[in-house]
């Protein structure tokens, strides 16, 4: 029959026709008016109203709620979304062992996802890199360099160890036809473990988005073992990446928490710095622009960047000439990405709902799920063996009252009479039965072969019987202590997992860094006197001094007015500008000494004050406030100094020639707030003031602690107390590996992570150390020494870096037992009075051999002697502060242990200074 063919006009009114009738009948349902009137070419009519109102809600809240259950957001029964799930459906149904390609996986995972490859491949990729499920061969990218992975055809996966052990069981998972109902896929995999923490998840859907940060493995696993026992646990991510995370804002993972990531930057040598690890979610490529772009702007100064990253991440940031590599590094905190904040939203699909939940209520979850599912495995392999029981026993009653020789079997007209027999030959055996006896149970009896009857061994089929009687024995005493089966599961997680997933994210606390601190100067400040402006721009202008972009800057005028406000290219401040400088905010080191005049011909005042916190672009006065005040003496000193002036006073009287003078110490004037009235310095008035002498800091030393958390000096009273230092004091140092060196106390340094103590030098300390020399059969030398005060690294061990460090101390009568080990270990331990053993040499002497003998450890013990007790001072000497105590003796060895008597020590001491 031939096809009508029709015009393509009559076509297209057709087809507008039907979608009118269609839009009408629905309208009408709604209660919408309509326009019967409606024709083809009244559709770009603007006079005609369509209402789509109901359309656009119910399809958009479909569409919506598809992205959020199917696509974006991880359903919290096995922590995957659904093209994971079906990724790894098709993987285990393909799995024999073997790599598979890649393609073929992403074409046979199509049967279940019907988004196209390109979103079944990537996800994959994803999934490989996070080196958990997947177990990759081929080149899978990059996650340090951002690199991707090669073409599907070329690169090979298959389902890891871990994942078989714990995502997969047909027997306890739940079906539903695949969107085109030719195959079945689950609607969650039974996961036996939190993967959804391990994995983490990231998804933005319509109105909604997810962001589950990754956890470490094992630590997911002891977590679930203290929930298990009902103890507290605390869980913290874990990258990929490394680097290090300050988690002290995490909020269990629940939005509206936050963490600090930063990267892990070393020193090379004093002009090169190595970025080793990276934070999460960024690569080297992307790193390295942020630094080149602060570069750029003048915020770093580096002379360039190198990217030698291969299997490890290597940043090297050359730095310029005369650049601190400690402030580069705080610098490179504050302006690049190697550090980033990172906010956690923890939502999940529960019920088919979205939920925002804490990372530790979703490990609460998984583990009773993982309990749940481990039951259910139990109760299944009770039920199979509870049918193996009953077949057995049967089959051997069968066999042994020997039913299948029976005449009326034999000669059974049809199998529903032979049925029947066999069913009346076991009625008396029916009451011991652990279940009914079924038509389909006979007819299985009947199917047994003739050589298996032949074979049949009474004795064996009981003990088959008890094997399985106490299987299920035990599976009862596991189903009642499910917990401790439980905990069990996850024990055997980590002893046979947990040594390949180790911590790589360091968790610390860091200090805040401020910008405006550790910017580097990299604009220069100009006034205009005359016009009364300031600014970058002002090349041709007064130099001021040098600043950054985003210093705020502090503006005195005579009138005593002063302002704060951010620094510009051009900016009219007013004139009659006194001083200007660079604002540091809290800093209250900076001293202003000044004197002023109230009003016109009011008193003169002297005063000195801190600015150490301002609202920006708010006009603050120094004076009184009164009209006319000047100020006729101001400098700023930002140590404190304290000066000396001289006040030249007019005379009394017009016809007299004396004139008065006055000299004036700064430091009889006590600090106070900016807002305070000062000290009058005279009533008289005034002609000049002039610098007698200038002063000293009266602020006195600065005390300096120590936080061992981020391993960093400050001045706010964080951590352990070093003292108080002024200007021509140092810190030593010393490191692990018996390294030393002096540094200043700049809070932007940065220390080692491998110290072994840090505190103000004294150079008149002496050191006692007992060293194992390499150089000279390995045996113990005792020495006594002071540090030498030196900012390059050196080692009081020697040169030789097998040589080993086994007691350090500052006690001034240091007393030690020595313990032998080896040959030597019957040896009653020595004793040995240090400071009578050795003299005391340069740090560079060899010391005193102890022994031949094998020298195992050092034991510290208690010194007969004290170091006399310094004189009390006098009562009219100045006092220190109240409850201030002196430095304690510090002792360190390798290892601690208790000491022992020595009842006979050899003769074989050799000195060898």
């Amino acid at each position: 029959m031939d096809d009508e063919v029709k015009d393509p006009n009559e076509m297209e009114e057709e087809g507008l026709d039907m979608a009118n009738e269609m839009e009408q009948d629905e309208n009408e349902e709604e209660g919408v008016e309509t326009h019967s009137d409606y024709k083809p070419a009244d559709r770009f009519d603007a006079s005609a109203v369509h209402h789509l109102s109901g359309m656009y809600q119910n399809w958009f809240l479909d569409y919506a709620s598809y992205v959020i259950l199917e696509r974006a957001v991880p359903n919290i029964a096995d922590g995957l979304k659904p093209v994971q799930r079906r990724i790894l459906h098709s993987m285990k149904r393909m799995d024999d062992g073997r790599y598979n390609k890649v393609a073929n996986i992403v074409g046979h995972t199509m049967q279940f996802h019907p988004h196209g490859d390109a979103s079944i491949g990537d996800a994959l990729v994803q999934m490989g890199q996070k080196d958990l499920l997947i177990d990759t061969q081929g080149n899978w990218g990059n996650i340090l360099t951002g690199d991707r992975a090669a073409a599907p055809r070329y690169i090979e996966a298959r389902l890891s160890k871990f994942a078989l052990d714990t995502v997969f069981n047909p027997k306890t998972t739940q079906w539903q036809a695949s969107y085109d109902g030719r195959n079945k896929e689950p609607i969650s995999l039974p996961v036996k473990f939190p993967l959804l923490l391990a994995q983490g998840a990231e998804g933005i859907a319509v109105g909604l988005s997810s962001k589950i940060l990754p956890h470490n493995m094992r630590e997911l696993c002891e977590a679930a073992i203290h929930y298990l026992k009902g103890e507290p646990f605390r869980l913290y991510p874990d990258f990929p990446t490394g680097g290090s995370i300050d988690a002290s804002r995490y909020n269990d993972g629940q939005r509206g928490g936050s963490i600090k990531v930063r990267a892990k930057i070393e020193k090379l040598d004093s002009k090169t710095l190595v970025i080793r690890e990276i934070p999460f979610s960024k690569n080297t490529t992307t790193l390295i622009d942020s630094i080149l772009k602060a570069v750029d702007k003048g915020k770093i100064k580096a002379k360039r960047v190198d990217d030698n990253t291969a299997a490890e991440v290597e940043i090297q940031v050359h730095l310029a000439p005369g650049v601190s590599s400690d402030k580069t590094i705080d610098a490179l905190y504050a302006f690049s990405d190697c550090e980033i904040n990172i906010s956690p939203n923890c939502c999940v699909i529960e019920d088919n709902k979205p939920r925002f939940l804490t990372v530790s209520e979703v490990l609460r979850h998984n583990v009773d799920s993982t309990m749940g599912l481990l039951r259910l495995e139990l109760q299944i392999r009770k039920d199979e063996l509870l049918e193996q029981l009953f077949f057995s026993s049967l089959e051997k009653i069968f066999i042994e009252e020997r039913i299948y020789k029976d005449k009326k079997f034999e000669n059974a007209e049809n199998m529903d009479a032979a049925v029947e027999h066999i069913d009346n030959r076991l009625e008396p055996f029916k009451p011991n039965f652990i279940r009914e006896l079924r038509r389909d149970d006979i007819m299985r009896l009947m199917e047994i072969k003739m050589q298996r009857i032949l074979k049949f061994s009474k004795d064996k089929a009981d003990e088959l019987l008890a094997r399985i009687k106490e299987e299920i024995a035990g599976i009862d005493h596991d189903l009642a202590h499910m917990t401790d089966v439980t905990i069990k599961w996850f024990k055997f997680l980590i002893e046979k997992y947990g040594k390949d997933h180790p911590r790589l994210t360091e968790i610390k606390s860091f200090e805040t860094i401020e910008a405006t601190k550790v910017v580097e100067a990299n604009e220069k400040l100009y006034i205009n006197r005359r016009e009364g402006f300031i600014g970058m721009g002002l090349k041709k202008d007064e130099f001021v001094c040098n600043c950054s972009d985003i210093d705020d800057i502090l503006v005195f005028h005579r009138d005593g007015k002063y302002k704060v406000m951010r620094v510009a290219d051009k900016i009219f401040v007013g004139k009659n500008v006194m001083h200007v400088q660079v604002y540091k905010r809290n800093d209250r080191r900076t001293t202003y000494n000044v004197v002023y005049r109230d009003g016109k011909e009011g008193y003169y005042f002297i005063k000195r004050f801190n600015i150490t916190s301002v609202t920006r672009d708010r006009e603050y006065d120094l004076t009184q406030g009164t009209a006319g005040s000047k100020v006729v003496y101001f400098t700023a000193n930002p140590n404190g100094e304290a000066e000396t002036i001289r006040v030249l006073l007019e005379p009394e009287a017009p016809t007299s020639r004396r004139k008065g003078l006055v000299d004036y110490d700064f430091s009889k004037v006590i600090i106070k707030s900016r807002t305070s009235r000062g000290n009058i310095i005279c009533k008289r008035p005034v002609k000049k003031i002039g610098l007698l002498e200038a002063g000293h800091s009266t602020l006195g030393g600065r005390k300096v602690w120590f936080d061992p958390d981020v391993k960093r000096i400050n001045y706010d009273d964080h951590g352990r107390l070093l003292g108080e230092f002024n200007e021509s004091d140092s810190i030593l140092v010393v490191l692990d590996n018996s390294e030393f060196y002096l540094s200043d106390f700049d809070a932007n340094n940065h220390y080692e992570d491998n110290l072994k103590l840090i505190e103000k030098w004294d150079e008149s300390k002496v050191w006692s150390a007992v060293v194992r020399d390499a150089d000279n059969d390995n045996y113990a030398y005792i020495k006594r020494f002071t540090m030498e005060g030196t900012k390059r690294k050196q080692c009081f061990l020697g040169d030789n870096p097998n040589s080993e460090l086994l007691f350090l101390t500052d006690q001034p009568y240091p007393r030690i037992s020595v313990v032998f080990g080896g040959s030597d270990k019957d040896r009653a331990p020595m004793e040995i009075e240090i400071e009578e053993f050795v003299g005391v040499k340069g740090f560079k002497a060899k010391g005193k051999r102890i022994t031949t003998w094998h020298v195992d450890h050092i034991e510290e013990l208690e010194p007969t002697r004290l170091p006399e007790p310094e004189p009390e001072p006098d009562d009219d000497a100045e006092q220190g502060d109240e409850g201030e105590m002196s430095p304690q003796p510090t002792t360190s060895a390798s290892p601690r242990i208790k000491p022992m008597a020595s009842p006979e020590q050899p003769s074989l001491f050799q000195d060898e200074t």
